[in-house]
């Protein structure tokens, strides 16, 4: 991911095996990373039971939330593709019982179809 990139909260796709041993000790013994995202410090984790949001707060981003959102409980989402002047796609996820989406910025690099695949995956079985 480069420099303008990251300042502008554009996310990359980052590799799974990484991931996956980073974060082992919030997965459950049968869960296994299928992608992941980083936005800055933020991650989005999808995994075969949920998507995991890793919100990185303060200066050092020492202090960590773990939003554990279950598929079910999206109750839709909606993918923005980048067009000639707007160069972001952008993702929007709606969790029950919230109005507020969660929403995040793409570059171009990343396949926003192959995101939206997989959550929907997930969410419409």
């Amino acid at each position: 991911m480069g420099l303008f990139d990251g300042l502008l909260g554009n996310a990359s796709e980052i590799r799974i095996e990484d991931i996956q041993r980073e974060y082992a000790s919030i997965l459950t013994s049968s869960e296994r990373v299928e992608k992941a995202y980083k936005v800055i410090r933020d991650l989005f984790i999808f995994t075969n039971k949920r998507l995991i949001v890793v919100d990185k707060q303060g200066m050092t981003g020492k202090k960590t939330e773990y939003h554990s959102i279950p598929y079910r409980s999206i109750t839709h989402f909606s993918i923005e593709t980048a067009g000639h002047f707007d160069l972001e796609a952008e993702l929007k996820i709606w969790i029950s019982g919230t109005q507020t989406p969660i929403e995040k910025q793409f570059n171009r690099s990343i396949n926003i179809y192959e995101l939206q695949s997989v959550l929907a995956d997930y969410v419409l079985k």
